[in-house]
């Protein structure tokens, strides 16, 4: 059974997606969730559905090799970055060489980078005018939101669109494609 490591900052909503959508898979469980933020909502999912999970504070995060120690005690067979929001250290990436993957809500290269997340994100795609929007799948390198594309899916941006109203589209993407990609490649195959 493959091991799948959840990092998250926020609500969970992703997280307790993914969570739901490998209950019962004979091939990867959520085994870990890790959490930046103290009473973040992420906590009450993993606590409800019975997940471990592991508070990190920034110094020992970014200075120590403890979360290092950690994912490869369990062994993480892939770690799934869902609203995270601090940038992978390079001790981590190193560790895990291919095997962190972010989701971005929106088509990268575009709205990426520190501080592009949440609505921002969907304020910025609207206040440019673009016509579709969507998320981006990608490996997560050093820098933020450039790590090689995965995958990416659309949905239009339409008239009158707001950020709430565009969330909900790229949030139907997410848990549509999210646990498709993990899946294929925890199977070693290309997702598409």
């Amino acid at each position: 059974m493959k091991k799948l490591v959840i990092f998250a900052s926020g609500a969970g909503t992703n997280a307790r997606h993914l969570i739901h959508s490998f209950r019962d898979s004979p091939l990867a469980r959520v085994s870990l969730i890790v959490c930046n933020k103290p009473g973040a909502g992420v906590l009450q999912v993993a606590a409800e559905e019975e997940i471990p999970y592991l508070v990190v504070q920034r110094d020992s995060f970014f200075h120590s090799t403890e979360v290092v120690q950690i994912l490869q005690a369990l062994p993480a067979d892939l770690i799934v970055l869902a609203g995270f929001l601090w940038k992978v250290p390079d001790a981590l990436l190193q560790a895990f060489p291919g095997k962190i993957i972010n989701i971005h809500p929106a088509l990268l290269p575009k709205y990426g980078g520190k501080g592009m997340y949440g609505l921002r994100v969907h304020e910025a795609v609207i206040a440019a005018k673009d016509r579709q929007s969507g998320i981006t799948i990608h490996y997560v390198n050093e820098v933020y939101d450039s790590g090689e594309t995965i995958l990416q899916k659309t949905c239009p941006v339409t008239e009158g669109e707001t950020a709430e109203s565009l969330a909900q589209k790229v949030h139907q993407l997410e848990y549509t494609w999210y646990p498709k990609v993990i899946e294929q490649l925890l199977r070693g195959q290309k997702p598409e």
